[in-house]
Formats: structure tokens, C-alpha cells, sequence
């Protein structure tokens, strides 16, 4: 297989030394690690489709990997065969910004792109925390803390070149903001986490900068009246830009790890974009529906360096968690629910990780019903791997019960296929019939999204 590719790509797009099989054998989750048997890295459309032609041929796994910032275990090539590293696809392949729209090849990362827009008075708003590439974001449907507002990257897509198992090239979408031609394929592959095909140029929406941001956040005594005060904002229809859950324990983390002074209370973090005047006017009644619903202190942080260090704090709450005791391994849930059954769930999540007596913290991107559990364990104490096992065994099966989904933003993955049965039902027979029609050989990331079976 080598020496094949050494041929079909040239000796600088191929490798096999111990440091990048090793850097292409995990991702940030807690799963393990598996070893590809070669890793590529393409240049060129052209170069994605002659591999893909290669491993069509011979019936080889392909895995696509990005940044590595995965949660979920997407990149971990489970069956070996070739990972394909993006790194030398990361160009702005055409900027159009009077039709506010960029194509991108899928190898660039969200703040390289945003580097070279925001020059423009332009930006891409989903923003997952990490700097994860456009194509990773697009496979797996990433939001993060803006999504509120702005949407997940399925709201983003224009436009799609994709390369099929086969080798074929298809474009899916169209430059139009909105259409009613064919079925919908960029709603099926973006978040088909790579299983369907591979993006080679992705088109996106782009938004304006706001002419004015504030930040704001504000504790709580106990995290059912922080949950219920998110409630109310959005049933208020206000529309903030981002607004954040951290419980009390996480704070506690926050202000060890980022050297900040915030109250160690449940809280609330807000961003909100607009005009200056429609800013403070949201603001405003913002703090009159927490004050309402107990809280004590509402501050405002209208400088940028204060809003950064806000969402940097956020963003920053895994390594946070890990920084005291980094001999441990960091896990979690992510589910996301009908806004009206979240403050019961996160109620539910703070309980039974206290009860479990399990380190760990209830966080999220509450203004669009996500949110997260991290806690820390140690993978050769079976007592602790069963308590995490239980802990997201159960928060996973109430939000199924309420109509919620296993994952409202780090996907399937590895972590939550024993749980599509559950959710999709007898929709789950059709996914298994596209998977085959698209991918017979099933070489496009394998073991992933779907329970493995024999397909028909």
C-alpha cells in the first residue's frame, strides 16, 4: 500500500513514521487509540480522488482527519487502512463578499478563516470552542456557543464538492441562499461524519460584524433557577448571541486553571450582537428576568479584552478540569433537548454525577437546549468506568424520553452508536440503505455513525 501511494501521490504526500501514525491514532476523546497503516496528505482535488480510487479498488479504509479536536472518536481509524490528513487543503478557493459567501477547501481552520475575512468587516460565525478546521465542523455539524443565534454548520453550507467511495466528484447545493430543486444532499452529508464521502471544497454563508458586542454574566444560588432563568430569556424571544451554563463546580475549575476571580456559583455567560442602542435595550431585559429569577450580581463586560478573557474562560473548561490531575482521562455527555425539558435534565445531570461521586461539572451552550457533562476518571478503576458509564447511560436515555437527541453537536462518532437503535427507530433501516447504496465496500470511515452489521 506504501509504495502504491509513493506512486500515485510522491513521496511528500505520503507517510508512515511512528510520529504521524501515532498523531493520526486519536483525537481529544477518551477512546482508544488505533494506529492508521498510512497517512496521505492531499493537495488538490485531484490528489483525494486518485486515493480514493486506489482504496475503492482495493477495498482499503479511509479515515479523513482535520484538527484532531474531535470528541467523539470520528478520526480514530478503528479498522487501520489510510487516514487523510488536510493540512495542505486549507485555501480560500473563492471570497465573494458582496453575495456574503466564501468557498473553502476543507483543510483551513475557523479562525485562519476568520483572520482573513473579519479584513472585510465579515466572519463565520459557529464557533465549537476549538480551532477545528470547516471540514471536520461540516462532517460532524458542529454549533458551539454562537449557535443561538447564528445556527450549527448545516445552516452555513451552501455549497459542496464531494468525492464519492467510488472516486466520482459531485456537487451538492447551489450559490443561492435558499432552493426547492432535488432532495437535500447537503443535509445528509454534512454531519454524516466522513461515512458518506469526502469534502473537497465546502460553500459557506458569512454574516456582517456586529457594530456593537457586549458581554455579560451573572451566578445563582442553585443551577435549577440558573436553568429556568435560560427558559425565560428565551421564551422572552431576546435575541442574545450566545448564553452559556456553567455549574458551580466547573466556575470553581474556571477561575484555578484561567486565574480569574468569578463567583463560584452556578452562572451564566451572554454575548449579544447588534446596534449599540439594541444592545443595551437587550441587556437590559436580560438583567431584569435573572434579578427576577435570583440572581445577585449582573455584570457587564463591554471591552473586548473582558469578553475574550469571558469566552476564553468558556472555552478553555475541559483543560481546566484536566490541568490538576492530567495522569486522568477527561470524558462526558452531550444531548440536547426541547427547551422546555431543560432545566429538569440539568437538574437530573448535576444529581447523578454527584451521586455517582464523580468529578465533574454540568456546562453548555443552553440558549439552543445543548449542553455538555465533563468529569474526570481513571480508565483502570472499574468502579469509576462504570459510574461514568451509568451517568451517560441515563442522562442519554431521559433525553431520548423527552424527545431530545443522544448528541446535539459532537456527533456519533464511537461514544453514542449503541444508542441510534433507540432514537431513530425503523429510520435507522433507511440510513443503513444509503450507507450501502453510497459506500458498498464500505471503506468511508467504517464502524462509525451506524451499529456495525452485516448490510443487506
Amino acid at each position: 500500500m506504501f509504495n502504491d501511494l509513493l506512486k500515485i501521490l510522491g513521496k511528500e504526500k505520503v507517510s508512515k513514521s511512528e510520529t504521524q501514525l501515532y498523531n493520526h491514532s486519536k483525537d481529544e476523546s477518551y477512546h482508544p487509540h488505533t494506529e492508521p497503516d498510512v497517512v496521505v496528505f492531499p493537495s488538490c482535488t485531484k490528489d483525494v480522488q486518485l486515493v480514493v480510487q486506489y482504496a475503492h479498488k482495493h477495498a482499503i479504509p479511509l479515515v479523513q482527519y482535520g484538527a484532531g479536536s474531535g470528541l467523539e472518536g470520528q478520526a480514530i481509524p478503528i479498522n487501520k487502512g489510510i487516514s487523510i490528513n488536510f493540512e495542505k487543503m486549507n485555501r480560500i478557493v473563492s471570497f465573494r463578499p458582496e453575495d456574503m459567501m466564501v468557498t473553502v477547501q476543507p483543510g483551513i481552520t475557523r479562525l485562519q478563516l476568520n483572520e482573513q475575512l473579519n479584513r472585510h468587516g465579515l466572519f463565520f460565525p459557529v464557533d465549537p470552542g476549538a480551532d477545528a478546521t470547516i471540514g471536520g465542523m461540516a462532517a460532524t455539524n458542529a454549533s458551539g456557543t454562537a449557535a443561538v443565534r447564528y445556527g450549527t454548520m448545516r445552516d452555513q453550507v451552501l455549497k459542496l464538492e464531494i468525492v464519492l467511495p467510488d472516486g466520482r466528484l459531485i456537487q451538492s447545493g447551489s450559490l443561492a441562499k435558499k432552493s426547492s430543486s432535488g432532495y437535500h444532499l447537503n443535509g445528509m452529508f454534512v454531519g454524516s461524519e466522513g461515512t458518506l464521502g469526502i469534502f473537497t471544497e465546502i460553500t459557506l454563508k458569512l454574516s456582517g460584524i456586529p457594530e456593537h458586542i457586549l458581554a455579560a454574566r451573572c451566578s445563582f444560588p442553585d443551577i435549577r433557577a440558573c436553568a429556568s432563568a435560560a427558559e425565560s430569556i428565551l421564551m422572552a424571544g431576546i435575541p442574545v448571541a450566545r448564553m452559556e451554563l456553567v455549574d458551580q463546580v466547573s466556575m470553581i475549575k474556571v477561575n484555578e486553571y484561567s486565574n480569574t476571580s468569578y463567583p463560584a456559583a452556578h452562572s451564566l455567560f451572554f454575548e449579544f450582537h447588534g446596534n449599540q442602542s439594541g444592545v443595551e435595550e437587550d441587556s437590559k431585559l436580560v438583567e431584569m428576568i435573572v434579578v427576577e429569577a435570583g440572581s445577585k450580581d449582573w455584570v457587564v463586560e463591554a471591552k473586548s479584552k473582558e469578553r475574550a478573557m469571558l469566552w476564553k474562560a468558556r472555552h478553555y473548561l475541559a483543560y481546566a478540569f484536566r490541568h490538576q490531575n492530567p495522569s486522568l482521562k477527561a470524558g462526558g455527555t452531550d444531548v440536547c433537548v426541547p427547551i422546555s425539558k431543560l432545566a429538569e435534565l440539568i437538574v437530573f445531570a448535576r444529581e447523578i454525577i454527584d451521586q455517582e461521586g464523580i468529578e465533574g461539572g454540568v456546562l453548555g451552550h443552553i440558549g439552543d437546549g445543548n449542553f455538555h457533562t465533563i468529569f474526570l476518571y481513571d480508565p483502570e478503576n472499574s468502579v469509576q468506568m462504570k459510574a461514568i458509564e451509568k451517568i451517560d447511560e441515563q442522562i442519554v436515555s431521559l433525553s431520548l424520553s423527552y424527545g431530545g437527541t443522544c448528541t446535539g453537536e459532537h456527533g456519533v462518532g464511537l461514544g453514542k452508536i449503541k444508542y441510534q437503535q433507540e432514537e431513530h427507530g425503523e429510520a435507522l433501516e433507511l440510513m443503513y440503505g444509503i450507507k450501502q447504496l453510497i459506500d458498498p465496500k464500505k471503506i468511508m470511515n467504517p464502524g462509525k455513525v451506524l451499529p456495525v452489521r452485516v448490510l443487506k
